[in-house]
């Protein structure tokens, strides 16, 4: 049975007929030559309201927004990504038929050209008055009412495209991470950094405690995963002399979306090599306060953006993840205490992970709970048990622990790095005893990376952020879901091809 179509639509879908009629194509191929909204209104500067038009023509093209009929002359808002812009419609301009027919068969959605003179309304508001209009593409369906945007968050997340066309806060807030991504390139770059580009289909997914998606290469006749951190490769090229390398790039882990979390998500990876977590702290501190300048330049509308300069001013404080979990939760000779007992404190305080799993794991689950909420402030968690990080290299005065900090914020982890574990039969150790906790958070055996350690890794430390949640810290925006431009989606009744 058709699928019946909704009034709005059919009518719409006459009127592009109507256009076909009179020989206008309602999606044409180009339209060079426009100039940007913003560019107009600054050509108006100076005119007298309601007086001469600038001598110059220009043209224009954007999203219709709206239109207003006054008899023989309308006003039609018009906005692309620079703006919006008022376009002034006179009959004795276009002439009756057109002016007619175009106000007609033209709707809110519908994405115009537009050429003319820039002008001052009699009240004062910058517009371009009309001498032709061009149809660059009929929008059959209509936009949300009244642009007011999308209220169902899945229905943003599965329809950005609706989302970004109805609101100019989410084009603005997506272009500034954009613009945030290329400054953290740029920045590195500066400090000496190559960036580099690394595999996203391997054979062992390793790196971190997660769950890899599998697919299978027909050609290689062999399994294969997508990656869940970049590291391992990022580590093997300190081995072959690259000293100071970088990727961003997307990672994949089989785990839930929620605020702060997605399966599919930006990472950025460091290395660095004769240098350690120390020095990495300082850069990390010199990244956020540079970062935290520029989202204040580019979102001046966001309070939160305005005032991340203040937020992100280093020093940041430091705090000891062993003293701070004991004086939390009142557990003392925390690095003394065995798995089992580990587990069954995390239960206590409504962790849900295998009991299998291993001790850093339970570890981490009470320090999320004890300590993470209490650090509102940009602030470095240092020096890690060592059963919490299998890659990292042994402190090198402090028994038990490893050379690593996490940078925290409100709540939210936004960096993560360590003093790089460079001892290949270490390293196998370490891997093999994970491997004993078949649990959730394990890291899977790479004996290729063990066989690049034996070629020798200069001492080197490793830094990791995520981009999506660096960009919800500097800008203030709370879910993940809001910096991310397509996450996946549940599958809705009726998605794929019409039958």
């Amino acid at each position: 049975m058709a699928e019946e179509i909704p009034p709005l639509v059919r009518e719409r879908r006459e009127k592009a007929a109507r256009f076909r009629e009179r020989g206008v194509e309602p999606f044409p191929w180009e339209f060079p030559g426009r100039a940007g909204t913003d560019e107009v209104v600054r050509a108006t500067q100076g005119l007298p309201p309601g007086g001469a038009t600038a001598p110059t023509p220009m043209r224009v093209a954007g999203r219709l927004r709206a239109v207003r009929v006054h008899g023989k002359t309308a006003f039609l808002d018009l906005e692309d990504l620079a703006g919006s812009l008022q376009l002034f419609l006179r009959v004795d301009e276009l002439g009756e038929g057109p002016y007619a027919s175009w106000l007609a068969d033209l709707d809110p959605g519908d994405l115009i050209g537009a050429d003319g003179l820039p002008l001052v309304t009699r009240r004062g508001e910058p517009s371009l008055l009309v001498r032709s209009i061009t149809l660059l593409a009929k929008a059959i369906a209509p936009p949300p009412e009244k642009y007011h945007g999308l209220k169902d968050p899945e229905e943003r997340i599965r329809r950005r495209y609706v989302d970004l066309l109805a609101s100019p806060e989410s084009r603005s807030r997506f272009t500034a991470r954009s613009l945030l991504t290329r400054e953290l390139r740029r920045w590195l770059d500066g400090e000496g950094f190559l960036e580099v580009e690394t595999p996203t289909l391997v054979p062992v997914a390793s790196g971190a405690a997660a769950q890899p998606f599998r697919t299978r290469s027909n050609y290689l006749d062999r399994d294969l995963q997508l990656r869940i951190a970049l590291e391992l490769p990022l580590k093997r090229l300190l081995v072959g002399g690259l000293e100071r390398v970088y990727e961003v790039g997307h990672v994949f882990r089989n785990e839930d979306l929620d605020s702060t979390h997605s399966p599919e998500f930006t990472m950025l990876e460091v290395y660095w090599a004769y240098h350690d977590y120390a020095d990495m702290r300082a850069l990390v501190e010199r990244l956020y306060e540079h970062l935290a300048q520029r989202v204040a330049a580019l979102l001046p509308d966001l309070p939160a953006a305005r005032e991340a300069p203040e937020r992100f001013r280093p020093p940041f404080p430091t705090v000891d993840y062993v003293g701070a979990l004991e004086a939390a939760s009142g557990l003392s000779g925390l690095l003394a205490k065995d798995r089992t007992e580990l587990r069954d404190r995390a239960r206590a305080v409504g962790a849900r992970i295998p009991d299998d799993s291993p001790a850093g794991a339970f570890l981490d689950k009470l320090f999320g709970h004890y300590v993470e909420p209490t650090l509102d402030r940009p602030t470095f968690v240092l020096d890690f048990p060592e059963a919490t990080t299998p890659l990292a290299k042994r402190h090198r005065s402090r028994p038990g622990r490893v050379e690593r900090f996490e940078l925290f914020y409100r709540g939210i982890e936004l960096a993560n790095a360590y003093s790089e574990l460079n001892d290949p039969d270490e390293q196998e150790r370490r891997f093999v005893e994970q491997l004993s906790a078949r649990g959730e958070d394990h890291y899977a055996y790479d004996a290729d990376f063990i066989e690049a350690l034996r070629y020798g890794m200069p001492p080197s430390t490793g830094l990791g952020i995520g981009v999506d949640r660096m960009v919800m810290a500097l800008a203030g925006i709370p879910s993940i879901k809001d910096v991310i431009l397509f996450l996946p989606t549940r599958e809705r009744v009726g998605d794929g091809p019409p039958s």
